[in-house]
């Protein structure tokens, strides 16, 4: 079967990761704040977060401003937004493909932190379209988030290759039916994708 859609994870493969433990860890220190305090309430908004149901302002009030701070939210989102940074190599993995096969994201992320990234990243050049959990209200590893997106791609199964960092993702596009590739560097990527016809 012939490769017809290409979905691609952002954080991790196309970019860091947008808010995951390491950004986290960065930004909490900059900030002497308190991780386990802080984790014990990420853990309960995170998920509203990236299902769409909660603003970032409405985490962060939650997670942090519940308190005073000595540092205002603009503040603390300018140090969030700043933690994501280009995968340099995958992107030009990505952008040669573009034009060749439909390319869409699929990813787990907030709409703010989201919508930042698209646009500052340029990622809407060559992708066609986001398929992301704040959008769809559902979130990887469920399969339901794999299918939805083959629906919406108008794309069967066979026919779409998923690319993602985290195992238990790509297990889950399998799943489905779909090819996918566990990424681990631009070239391996390159390599498992020329295999799928992908070049």
């Amino acid at each position: 079967m012939t490769i017809k859609a290409v979905f691609w994870d952002i954080g991790g493969v196309l970019l860091t990761n947008g808010w995951d433990r390491e950004q986290r860890a960065d930004v909490l220190g900059r900030f002497n704040l308190d991780p386990a305090e802080f984790t014990e309430r990420h853990k309960l908004a995170a998920p509203e977060l990236e299902l769409g149901r909660m603003t970032l302002d409405e985490y962060m009030q939650q997670t942090l401003f519940y308190a005073p701070r000595d540092f205002t939210p603009d503040e603390f989102r300018a140090a969030m937004e700043a933690e994501s940074q280009p995968y340099a190599e995958s992107l030009v993995v990505a952008q040669g493909l573009a034009g060749k096969w439909r390319m869409y994201s699929l990813n787990n992320e907030g709409h703010d932190l989201n919508d930042h990234r698209i646009r500052t990243f340029g990622l809407h050049e060559f992708l066609l379209g986001f398929f992301s959990s704040c959008y769809l209200g559902v979130m990887k590893p469920n399969p339901a988030i794999y299918r939805l997106a083959l629906q919406l791609a108008n794309v069967k199964a066979e026919e779409a290759v998923m690319i993602d960092d985290r195992s238990q993702n790509a297990e889950a596009a399998r799943s489905v039916g779909m090819n996918a590739v566990h990424y681990k560097d631009a070239a391996q990527l390159r390599e498992e994708l020329a295999a799928l016809g992908v070049q």
